[in-house]
């Protein structure tokens, strides 16, 4: 739910203390309190924030024996679990919606992009490159010639070309190699 809540664009998340039953979530609840979402929270920032709130909530619910509610019925969203898929960097989606990805799944599992030879590049940290900024010199060709899957570099940078918008990729990992920045990434893998 915390990764799904910062790839949604969420301004806001929470915890609550609740009784087991037997549905999913579907408990009654005798404490809520809501964090906000950052625009720069990734799940490494957030999830502490929201795991301190949750102990202080339960200690509070345990000293204070407050009595449980049941949910209401509306604004029950259900958070599909990660899959690889939701990894994936495409580049037919918005820019907007891909940095969300990469700080949703940063530290712990992590954004990537599909190179021309099948083989995958971590995506660590990334920020939206102001609209002004035209792409520059495709990295990389595949067999047919065609360039990489929307990568660029321009003036230094590791660049993903978006449907709208561009992606600054700003700390990589290729393909069974440690996470760098993606200067020195391009000082070894640019072609």
């Amino acid at each position: 739910p915390v990764e799904r809540a910062i790839m949604a664009g969420d301004e806001r998340t929470g915890v609550s203390i609740m009784r087991l039953t037997a549905g999913l979530d579907s408990g009654p609840v005798c404490l809520t309190v809501e964090e906000p979402i950052l625009s720069n929270d990734t799940y490494g920032s957030l999830a502490p924030r929201l795991s301190e709130l949750g102990g202080e909530l339960l200690v509070r619910a345990l000293e204070e024996k407050l009595p449980f509610v049941e949910q209401p019925s509306e604004g029950v969203t259900y958070a599909e679990k990660i899959g690889p898929e939701d990894r994936l960097l495409d580049p037919a989606r918005p820019a907007s919606e891909l940095e969300r990805v990469v700080r949703a799944l940063h530290p712990h599992i992590g954004a990537r992009v599909a190179l021309t030879d099948k083989a995958m590049l971590g995506v660590h940290r990334a920020a939206l490159v102001p609209q002004d900024a035209a792409v520059g010199e495709r990295i990389g060709r595949g067999a047919d010639g065609q360039s990489a899957l929307g990568l660029a570099i321009r003036d230094g940078r590791l660049l993903l070309d978006c449907a709208v918008g561009t992606l600054k990729l700003l700390e990589v990992q290729p393909p069974g190699g440690r996470p760098m920045d993606a200067a020195a990434y391009l000082r070894g893998h640019a072609s």
